[in-house]
């Protein structure tokens, strides 16, 4: 019966009768179904493991009761280490899971593998976990990471590996630059690109994340945090590591960033390729395929030619000012680069500090409308910009408090950087998105107050009469971390990021650097056991038992949107794979629509993780699924810091 049989009250009223009884079925149905459904019950852990004196706590989730259960952890050998009642429930996770529990196990503390099983209404038992030193667990997590970025190297200067084989994108050596392109209200580009009739150099880099197109916005990020972790973790990620010494792959970053800023003429160049395209114009989200094949796509067919010879686009005119945001995260990755090459590379971290500061005297202090990120602005929707001149003023700041400065540079007295660092600083923290949100490639403002704390400590007291204290620093990375226990407290998994949001995975990285730099800075161990947990959420301990970083315990992204892994690499978690690559993580949804010659993932198409997915948060592990499994270097780049610190002797 189609409802355009209801032609009188009558026929009206007997269709609202058979509606009643229709819902009365269903509904009957449905709490029949409900009560022969049969009862489920699951123990989440982190999948890398447990650092011998850390706490400890895995999660039950259950679909009835399990008030009274009580759980076992057991050895390799069947020998019970520790057993007790689960723990308080923390809340319900879905209809399926309205019951979820902690089970903390801190007085594990030998080494070894183990399992939990929980005995009460419902029976669960976990995979198998370690217990082991931070070193043991997280030092292999940093050799992954590693891989990641030489995987997604772009140019001739390609590192070979069952995932590459040949070098891409090799007309980058001599590409066009252009005007910024204008788009429609559906991100197409608007006409054709207008070319400027100068060539540059934009070969190398990183690929920005599945696809092949390059961004300042995400490499100034990347650099930065890279090269933070280089300086102050020279044992996990610097000279003293023979596995996972980062300093020629960031150097590798930091090459690209030297091309697409040309310091003699003042010139920005923000972006290699496009994502976006129309009728007339193929971009590279439009193609599936090997990065080999780029520089000579299509032959002669013009609707490629953007695919054979990206466009670059230029920020401004020489001599313009730049971008707040891209300015500070700039002076940032070469007053870093000064810091860590001054002494291996002497003239190249001259022109570094060089570098970085004449872009920091061209930083656009009043910018109007959408800040400079990406073409089209809707791929990197970044807004706030104080949080990055804070850190570029203040790696400019500890940069020139060394001794045997080079000569020739603009400014050679810290204390003019400082000034302004405390400036950008206060005007963050008074600001309209002060702890609006935490560390990751939008807000860089917890690693910039880390750092200027440490800049203004020392004897001399270098923070008389500027606009902040070490401890109005302090109270605002306190804020960010309130911020996010406050939103842990309405997880029963407690993660300090909302599930149903984009980046949740490098979110939770960034809040474990956060905490872990907090705890540095002032001996309190408020955010620890936060931080810690907020790590395992991203490592397994989550409801859909699944590890968000490639390679990092058993059950992580297989199907991720990469056109590499897709095509060359395995579908199953075999080698070869992405390691160490950090996908979106759960989001709002799972994003659908397939590209010529993208092999389907999983091939079956079942969805395992759907019968997860709680309040508003989904995940899917398809190659589709861009906003759950894409992977990136700045979702990446926080998670070899996050490891680095949980490696760190106290």
């Amino acid at each position: 019966m189609g409802i355009n049989t209801l032609k009188s009250p009558r026929n009206a009223a007997r269709w609202t009768v058979l509606v009643l009884i229709m819902a009365s079925v269903l509904i009957s149905q449905a709490a029949a179904a409900k009560a022969s459904a049969p009862a489920k019950a699951l123990v989440r852990v982190n999948q890398v493991g447990y650092a011998l004196a850390a706490p400890k706590r895995a999660y039950l989730m259950a679909s009835a009761s399990e008030a009274g259960a009580v759980f076992t952890v057991k050895g390799s050998t069947g020998k019970t280490s520790y057993s007790a009642g689960v723990g308080p429930r923390l809340g319900s996770w879905s209809a399926t899971y309205a019951f979820v529990y902690a089970l903390d196990f801190d007085k594990v503390s030998m080494a070894g593998t183990f399992t939990i099983t929980v005995r009460g209404h419902i029976y669960a038992a976990s995979p198998t976990f370690r217990i082991d030193t931070a070193q043991h667990l997280y030092g292999p997590l940093e050799v992954n990471a590693l891989s990641f970025f030489r995987n997604e190297r772009d140019g001739l200067n390609f590192i070979r590996s069952p995932l590459r084989t040949d070098p891409g994108h090799l007309n980058d050596s001599h590409a066009m630059t252009y005007l910024p392109p204008a788009f429609d209200a559906n991100d197409a580009v608007v006409g054709d690109l207008s070319p400027l009739g100068v060539t540059v150099d934009a070969s190398g880099g990183w690929w920005d994340a599945g696809d092949y197109v390059k961004f300042v916005e995400t490499h100034s990020y990347t650099v930065a945090v890279l090269l933070m972790g280089v300086r102050d973790f020279p044992q996990q990620l610097g000279s003293g590591s023979t596995v996972s010494n980062f300093s020629n792959e960031v150097k590798f970053g930091l090459d690209w960033l030297q091309r697409m800023w040309d310091d003699k003429t003042r010139t920005l160049y923000y972006q290699v390729g496009i994502g976006s395209g129309n009728d007339t114009i193929v971009s590279d989200h439009d193609i599936w395929r090997p990065p080999q094949v780029d520089d000579t796509y299509g032959g002669t067919d013009p609707l490629f030619r953007y695919i054979r010879n990206r466009p670059v686009f230029r920020a401004g005119p020489p001599g313009a000012l730049i971008s707040p945001n891209l300015a500070g995260r700039l002076a940032a990755d070469f007053a870093l680069c000064y810091q860590v090459y001054r002494e291996s590379r002497p003239a190249y971290a001259k022109q570094c500090l060089l570098n970085g500061e004449h872009v920091f005297d061209l930083a656009n202090t009043s910018p109007q409308g959408d800040l400079l990120t990406a073409a089209p602005f809707g791929s990197y929707p970044e807004t706030e910009w104080r949080d990055d001149l804070e850190l570029g003023a203040t790696e400019l700041g500890i940069a020139l408090a060394s001794d045997d400065l080079p000569s020739g540079l603009p400014h050679s007295n810290a204390r003019f950087y400082l000034e302004r660092a405390a400036h950008w600083a206060h005007a963050y923290i008074t600001g309209p998105n002060d702890a609006a949100d935490t560390f990751n490639l939008y807000d860089v403002s917890a690693a910039a107050h880390y750092d200027l704390y440490r800049a203004l400590q020392g004897e001399d007291r270098p923070h008389v009469g500027l606009e902040v204290t070490p401890a109005t620093l302090i109270a605002d990375l306190k804020k960010q971390l309130d911020s996010a226990v406050l939103v842990s407290s309405s997880d029963p998994f407690g993660f300090g990021f909302r599930w149903d949001q984009f980046d949740t995975t490098t979110h939770g990285a960034g809040l474990a650097v956060t905490a872990a730099m907090y705890t540095s800075l002032t001996g309190k161990k408020t955010y620890s056991t936060y931080g810690k947990r907020w790590l395992a959420n991203i490592l397994g301990a989550n409801a859909w038992g699944t590890s968000l970083i490639v390679g990092a315990g058993k059950v992580f992204p297989f199907c991720m949107q990469h056109q590499v892994t897709d095509l060359i690499g395995s579908l199953d978690g075999s080698p070869p794979i992405l390691a160490g690559a950090a996908v979106e993580g759960p989001n709002s949804f799972a994003a659908s629509g397939t590209v010529e010659g993208m092999i389907a993932c999983p091939p079956n198409g079942i969805d395992h993780f759907a019968q997860f997915n709680g309040k508003t948060a989904v995940y899917k592990d398809n190659v589709e699924s861009w906003s759950t499994v894409e992977p990136a270097i700045d979702l990446t780049a926080s998670s070899p810091l996050a490891f680095a610190w949980q490696m760190r002797k106290s």
